[in-house]
């Protein structure tokens, strides 16, 4: 068994992670300063693991967290559509800085096997769909600020693979795509939808609701249960090769209006969709190629019909702890 770092260890993938590691017996430290991360996360395993609060932009606290590990997994960065428009210094400043100091501390603590979580945001509007990993990187605006997210993944990709050929025996790369599940967070289609239904039911006791939407709603996306991505994180950590880049998520495509009236019907309701303009920057399709984690053994289980309601329950559920705006 290993000693494994996860930074971003109590964010939403990073905790369900943990939580797999330490049931495959692995000793597990994580790293977070808790900024957008929950310790209830981890208060299932907490006697289990050693934690660690602190800034992954902090050098010397990210040496001490690597100090004595086998591997990092480094899950550290600004996650959240919102963040990317609101605060793309914020995202950039956590996610470049973050990767320089991982890199560092492997080094100078030795430690030769490294994981990086990267993102499909890193193509923006990718040439085919289903996208396999060969696509181009693509920064299709500087000036806008919704690609400080894909712009700073970007980045940690290059700088994982170009030191990970030199300095590192095992590099590692998953992109997870539109991974969902309960206590994701709060500034994602799916909790956002699910709020809007409840409030919405509220206001409207009878009749459709009337609903939002950015766009047409005709964008796709295929949505990632977290029990899936982690199940495909750990296939690749078994059986991928050096400086491999793998899509973890599913082939299930659907229309964010569909995704829109499923949660309102669980809910029982049906809703009227409104067309508002969109935000510049959006990307029209998304589903990846799994092809090349799936040889590795890799194989989605949960499909959205299963997993949405008891996401959508959740946060039904526990509206008291969305943040106060």
């Amino acid at each position: 068994m290993s000693s494994i770092l996860v930074t971003g260890g109590s964010g939403f993938i990073g905790s369900a992670l943990v939580k797999a590691l330490v049931r495959d017996g692995h000793a597990v430290r994580v790293l977070d300063d808790n900024s957008r991360g929950a310790p209830r996360r981890l208060q299932e395993v907490a006697s289990d693991i050693e934690f660690i609060g602190g800034d992954i932009r902090d050098a010397a606290v990210v040496a001490r967290a690597v100090k004595g590990v086998d591997e990092v997994h480094h899950l550290a960065f600004v996650n959240g559509t919102e963040y990317f428009y609101s605060a793309p210094e914020l995202v950039l400043d956590v996610g470049v800085k973050g990767m320089i100091n991982v890199i560092d501390a492997c080094r100078s603590e030795g430690v030769g096997k490294l994981i990086l979580a990267s993102s499909s945001e890193v193509y923006q509007t990718p040439p085919s769909v289903p996208t396999d990993e060969s696509a181009p990187l693509v920064v299709p605006d500087p000036t806008n600020p919704r690609y400080s997210y894909g712009g700073g993944k970007i980045i940690s990709e290059l700088m994982a693979l170009n030191y990970g050929r030199k300095f590192f025996e095992r590099v590692l790369i998953f992109r997870p795509h539109n991974v969902y599940g309960p206590d994701m967070g709060w500034e994602h289609v799916v909790p956002q939808f699910a709020q809007r239904v409840k409030a919405m039911s509220a206001a409207h006791p009878a009749g459709r609701l009337p609903f939002e939407m950015q766009g047409n709603g005709r964008q796709t996306r295929s949505f990632c249960h977290v029990d899936d991505l982690v199940a495909g994180v750990l296939v690749m950590r078994d059986r991928g090769e050096h400086l491999g880049i793998y899509h973890v998520g599913t082939l299930e495509e659907i229309e964010i209006a569909d995704l829109a009236s499923r949660i309102a019907a669980h809910g029982g309701r049906e809703v009227e969709l409104i067309e508002k303009p969109a935000p510049a920057g959006g990307t029209e399709r998304r589903c990846p190629d799994i092809a090349k984690l799936a040889a590795l053994g890799y194989e989605p289980k949960v499909t959205l019909a299963q997993g949405l309601g008891p996401t959508v329950d959740w946060y039904w559920a526990n509206e008291n702890l969305a943040p106060h705006r």
